[in-house]
C-alpha cells in the first residue's frame, strides 16, 4: 500500500484520506514499533539508572503515536460506522488488547517504573510525575504483572475476549436500534405529535424514499412519540420496539440478541477480578476509584433510595390521578408515563419543553455556551472551517487564552443512520509536553438531537441544552488542563466517580437567567426567553425529580450488584437481581418484556462497569 495517513504525524486527523483499508496496516506496524521501542527502554533502564527523561517521557511518546493513530479510528467506528470500517475496528481489538496485556506484564518495564520510584530523581520530580508513577505501578499490578505465567496468559485471554465482546454488545444494540422503522401516511395517526417532530420523520421518510413518515428508533424519532402521540396503541408499538432492542423479545427478537454476551461479559469479569486476588469485579473496580468498597457504594445508594423513594412515590400517585381523572387512562402503563408526564408538566406549570424549543436554535446555544466558557474561564472559541472533518454537520474549533491557542475540539451536534446513541466526549489528543514544546489538546464531543430540517436550523429542548453543557464540561475537563504529563492530563489518571464532577457542575448555567440571557433567543424574533417562561422553567425544574432520581439508583444499584453478588449469572438471573432491584427502588410499572439491561451499554461496552453509582457519587 501507498502512504498511509494513520502513521504519518498530523496536528489533526486528516478524515479525508482515512480509509478503513489503512487502520489493519497501520495498527501492526505501530504496534511492531512500540513493542521494539519498549523493549529497548527497559534493557537501557536496567542497564543506567532509569529518569523520567530517558525512561517515563520515550515511553508516553510511544503510547501518544499509537493513541493519534487509533482515536479517530475509535471515533469514527461510533459516528460513521461502515460495515468495512466495523470489520477493520473489529480485526484491531484483539492486537490491541494483546499488546496492552504484554505492556502491563512486562516484567522489564515494571522493574524501570519501580526503579525510577526509588531513584534519587525521585524527590525533584513534580507532582504530576509522581502520580504518574504510582498510576503505572498500581496498573502493572492490576494487569498481572505478578501472577504465575499460566495465569498471566489467561489474564490476556480475557481481556482479549473482553474487548471483542464488549465492541459485539455495541454493535448488536446500534443494529437492533436500526433495524427496526414503522412507516405512517396517515398525519392523523399522528396526532398530539409537534410540529418539528413531523418534520423530522418526513425528512426521514424522505430519505429513504418513502411517502408519508418514518419513525425510528434513534431518540429524536422515539422521544416525540411516546411523549407526545396521543395514539396508545402507537406509543406501546414504539415502547416495545425500543425496550426490547437486542434481546429475545420484541418485533426482532433474537436477532441481535446481547443475553449471551452479557452473561459471558459477567463471567469473565468475575474471573478477571479472582485472578488477581479481589473477591469480585466490583472490589477489583473500586482500587481506581475515590469509594472505599461496594458496601459504602450500596450504603450510599441505598440511603439515597430511602430518601427518594417516599417522594417517587408521592408523584406517581400524583401521575396516576391525572391519567386517570383527565385523561381516562385507568391503569398507567410503561408507555403511558412520558406522555402523561408532559401533560401533567403542561397543566400545571402551563410549560412543555416543546413551547420552550423556538428558544433554542442550535446555532444561538453554540454561541451562547461559548460565551457562558469565555465568561467563567476567560478563554475565547473561534470556529475553524479549514479544519479537516468526517461529516458536512460536524464543526471544529479553537480555544484561546490571550491570544494563545491551548485547545481545539470537534462538535458533532444531530443524529444520523450509522451513529451509535447517546453523548460522550473522547479524547482526539492530549495535552503533554514534546520535545518540541507543549502539545495542545483535541476533543469529541458528540451528541444526537433532532438535525436540521428543510434549511431551518435545529431547535433543541431544554433537556438537549442541558446535555450539551454536561459534555462540554467534561470537554472543558480535557481541554483546559495545564498538567503536561500525558498520564494525568484532563481527565486521564482522574477517579472515574470523580469524572462527572464538571459535567454536572456546567448543567447548573442552563438554568440560571443570566447563562439563559445568553442562550435562548427565539428563532424567528430573536427575543430572550419571556420572564414568565423563565419563572415557569425554574417552577418546573424538580418536577418529578424524584422519580428521576430513583431511576438512576435503579441503574445504579443494578450495576453494583451485579457485579458484587453474582457469580457467573445467566441471563435469568440477571433478570432476577435486576428485578428485585427494582421492587427497591422503583416506583413506575415494569412489563415483563423489557429488557433494558441488553442495551445497557455503559456498563457492558462503556467504562461504567461497578461505576455507574458516579453520577450520583460526584
Amino acid at each position: 500500500m501507498s502512504r498511509n495517513p494513520l502513521l504519518e504525524s498530523h496536528e489533526l486527523p486528516p478524515f479525508a484520506d482515512i480509509r478503513a483499508d489503512h487502520v489493519v496496516p497501520a495498527v501492526e506496524t505501530l504496534l511492531d514499533e512500540s513493542r521494539e521501542a519498549i523493549d529497548r527502554l527497559a534493557q537501557q533502564a536496567v542497564a543506567t539508572s532509569p529518569t523520567w527523561d530517558n525512561f517515563a517521557a520515550p515511553l508516553e511518546a510511544v503510547n501518544d503515536r499509537l493513541s493519534q493513530a487509533w482515536s479517530p479510528v475509535s471515533h469514527l467506528n461510533g459516528t460513521m460506522n461502515t460495515p468495512e470500517l466495523r470489520d477493520a475496528y473489529q480485526a484491531c481489538l484483539e492486537k490491541l488488547s494483546a499488546f496492552g496485556t504484554w505492556v502491563g506484564q512486562h516484567e522489564g518495564l515494571f522493574k524501570g517504573w519501580q526503579a525510577l520510584k526509588e531513584s534519587e530523581s525521585w524527590s525533584t520530580l513534580t507532582a504530576a510525575q509522581q502520580r504518574t508513577v504510582d498510576n503505572a505501578l498500581r496498573d502493572f499490578r492490576l494487569a498481572g504483572v505478578d501472577l504465575p505465567a499460566d495465569k498471566k496468559a489467561r489474564y490476556g485471554e480475557i481481556q482479549s475476549r473482553l474487548s471483542t465482546l464488549s465492541n459485539q454488545f455495541s454493535n448488536n444494540v446500534l443494529d437492533a436500534t436500526q433495524a427496526w422503522h414503522k412507516d405512517i401516511q396517515d398525519r392523523d395517526a399522528l396526532a398530539g405529535v409537534p410540529e418539528s417532530a413531523l418534520e423530522t420523520l418526513k425528512a426521514l421518510a424522505d430519505a429513504k424514499g418513502v411517502d408519508g413518515y418514518r419513525i425510528t428508533l434513534d431518540f429524536p424519532s422515539f422521544f416525540p412519540i411516546v411523549s407526545y402521540a396521543d395514539s396508545r396503541e402507537l406509543r406501546e408499538e414504539v415502547y416495545t420496539a425500543f425496550v426490547t432492542r437486542a434481546s429475545d423479545q420484541g418485533p426482532n427478537a433474537g436477532k441481535f440478541d446481547n443475553a449471551p454476551i452479557l452473561e459471558e461479559i459477567l463471567a469473565l469479569r468475575q474471573e478477571l477480578a479472582r485472578l488477581l486476588g479481589f473477591d469480585t469485579y466490583a472490589d477489583y473496580s473500586l482500587t481506581t476509584k475515590m469509594a472505599d468498597s461496594p458496601a459504602q457504594v450500596l450504603d450510599f445508594l441505598e440511603d439515597l433510595a430511602r430518601r427518594a423513594k417516599p417522594q417517587a412515590q408521592e408523584e406517581f400517585a400524583e401521575l396516576s390521578a391525572y391519567a386517570r381523572d383527565e385523561l381516562g387512562i385507568e391503569t398507567l402503563n410503561p408507555w403511558d408515563v412520558a406522555y402523561v408526564s408532559e401533560k401533567l408538566r403542561e397543566a400545571r406549570y402551563a410549560i412543555s419543553q416543546e413551547q420552550l424549543r423556538p428558544y433554542f436554535p442550535a446555532p444561538r446555544v453554540v454561541d451562547g455556551l461559548f460565551q457562558v466558557v469565555e465568561r467563567l474561564y476567560n478563554v475565547q472559541v473561534k470556529e475553524d472551517s479549514s479544519a479537516p472533518s468526517y461529516h458536512d454537520d460536524v464543526r471544529f474549533f479553537r480555544i484561546t487564552e490571550q491570544g494563545k491557542p491551548i485547545a481545539g475540539f470537534y462538535l458533532d451536534l444531530y443524529a444520523r443512520e450509522g451513529k451509535r446513541g447517546g453523548a460522550w466526549m473522547a479524547d482526539c489528543r492530549v495535552r503533554r509536553k514534546t520535545e518540541n514544546g507543549v502539545q495542545l489538546p483535541v476533543a469529541f464531543l458528540t451528541c444526537n438531537f433532532t438535525a436540521p430540517v428543510g434549511g431551518k436550523p435545529a431547535l433543541l429542548t431544554h433537556d438537549e441544552v442541558t446535555t450539551l453543557f454536561h459534555e462540554f464540561g467534561h470537554g472543558l475537563h480535557h481541554m483546559l488542563t495545564k498538567q503536561d504529563v500525558a498520564d494525568v492530563s484532563g481527565i486521564n489518571g482522574v477517579a472515574w466517580d470523580a469524572v462527572e464532577l464538571p459535567s454536572q457542575f456546567m448543567e447548573n448555567y442552563c438554568w440560571e437567567r443570566e447563562g439563559l440571557d445568553l442562550l435562548a433567543k427565539h428563532v424567528d424574533t430573536g427575543e430572550p426567553l419571556p420572564d414568565v417562561l423563565f419563572e415557569r422553567l425554574q417552577a418546573a425544574k424538580n418536577f418529578q425529580s424524584a422519580m428521576g432520581m430513583v431511576r438512576q439508583i435503579e441503574f445504579s444499584l443494578f450495576d453494583l450488584r451485579l457485579h458484587h453478588e453474582l457469580e457467573a449469572p445467566s441471563a435469568s438471573d440477571v433478570q432476577t437481581l435486576l428485578d428485585d432491584v427494582r421492587r427497591q427502588t422503583s416506583v413506575v410499572p415494569v412489563v415483563d418484556f423489557n429488557r433494558f439491561q441488553n442495551s445497557f451499554s455503559h456498563i457492558f461496552a462503556g467504562g461504567y462497569a461497578a461505576g455507574y453509582y458516579s453520577y450520583k457519587w460526584a
